[in-house]
């Protein structure tokens, strides 16, 4: 924009703001030359990761791109109660939970995986945020297996619920945040594609991509300050689609900067490693770690995390990691596994 032409503009912007600010009585303030949104919000006293999604509600017609701060114009500061604060409720951690005879039941993982049977303590005090790709009105990626269609979100979802059932087993919080209402773990090779998965707690997820990002983000970032001080992480789990004929091994990413996060996908790689070597002497692994913080949810989460791409949905080869259900739940097994070894190795 040309530099005579930015004056004007800063000027027209300045009038919806008084009017906005005289009805809300909200508190202002002027960025100075090198601020960014979080930095001025710390300026402020208020916590950039409570507020940062109503700062740019508040003020998106003064922001350069939708993200950058003008020097010299007036920012709305947001207040730190209300909507911002609210947070999930306890109850929807992970599923609907049932005391029976039997002990306790999470309807979530269906009527034969529904009972939970204590393993260990070692998660005691932890708690794990679970992401699987794609869901609702977004299969993720798609290919014909036996004359039906399969999709990436039904297989990454299953083999998400096998995960929160071992580490449930192990003592941890877990909170499953795509959630389908009716689909639990299922033992079939090939899995009925729908589009009636949630997000936690029961929202509808949207068309948008964007949007669909935004809303689990959100949901995984007011839990983590819920649970501020207690051990987190987050494990994100899809399946890939690539050409046909590249067969891949499971892979991990974590965001370039956090050093729990690169820890976390670590572990869990070198647990696959060393099944590979036990399980499949004869052959190489060839998965990574490595990071990937241009992801959206790699940098957009506030917990440690880590991001598993367990398959090529497309390559024979891969396919049967993922329609063998026993090779689903050795693939949650493991990353269970992974994730102990980084807990207990602190």
């Amino acid at each position: 924009m040309p530099h005579n032409f930015i004056k004007p503009l800063l000027i027209l912007l300045w009038l919806p703001l008084l009017t906005l600010v005289a009805q809300d009585s909200l508190k202002t303030v002027v960025a100075e030359k090198g601020d960014g949104i979080y930095s001025l919000l710390r300026k402020q006293g208020v916590d950039p990761y409570i507020t940062y999604d109503d700062f740019i509600v508040l003020n998106l017609p003064r922001l350069r791109d939708s993200l950058h701060l003008y020097e010299g114009m007036v920012y709305v500061i947001p207040k730190t109660t209300g909507d911002s604060l609210e947070v999930v409720k306890e109850e929807t951690k992970v599923a609907e939970i049932k005391n029976s005879e039997k002990g306790i039941t999470y309807d979530i993982f269906g009527e034969k995986y529904a009972g939970v049977t204590s393993k260990s303590e070692r998660l005691k005090g932890t708690v794990y945020y679970l992401i699987s790709g794609h869901g609702g009105p977004d299969p993720g990626a798609m290919t014909q297996y036996a004359g039906k269609s399969i999709s990436e979100d039904e297989y990454a979802y299953d083999v998400t619920l096998r995960l929160a059932r071992e580490l449930l087993s192990h003592g941890a919080q877990v909170y499953v945040i795509v959630r389908d209402p009716d689909d639990g773990i299922r033992d079939e090779r090939i899995l009925e594609m729908d589009k009636d998965e949630l997000v936690l707690p029961d929202q509808t997820i949207p068309l948008d991509q964007k949007d669909r990002l935004d809303q689990r983000v959100n949901a995984v970032n007011k839990l983590y300050l819920k649970h501020k001080g207690k051990h987190q992480r987050l494990v994100v789990t899809h399946v890939d689609s690539r050409s046909k004929g590249q067969n891949i091994d499971v892979f991990f990413y974590h965001h370039e900067k956090s050093s729990n996060g690169k820890k976390l996908a670590e572990s869990i790689h070198n647990t696959f490693k060393k099944k590979y070597k036990k399980y499949q002497p004869n052959r190489s692994y060839s998965g990574t770690f490595e990071d990937r913080s241009n992801l959206y949810l790699v940098r957009k989460t506030l917990p440690a995390m880590t991001f598993i791409e367990i398959g090529n949905i497309r390559n024979k080869k891969d396919q049967r990691r993922i329609l063998d259900y026993d090779n689903r739940q050795a693939l949650a097994k493991w990353i269970s596994e992974g994730v102990i070894l980084d807990y207990e190795t602190k």
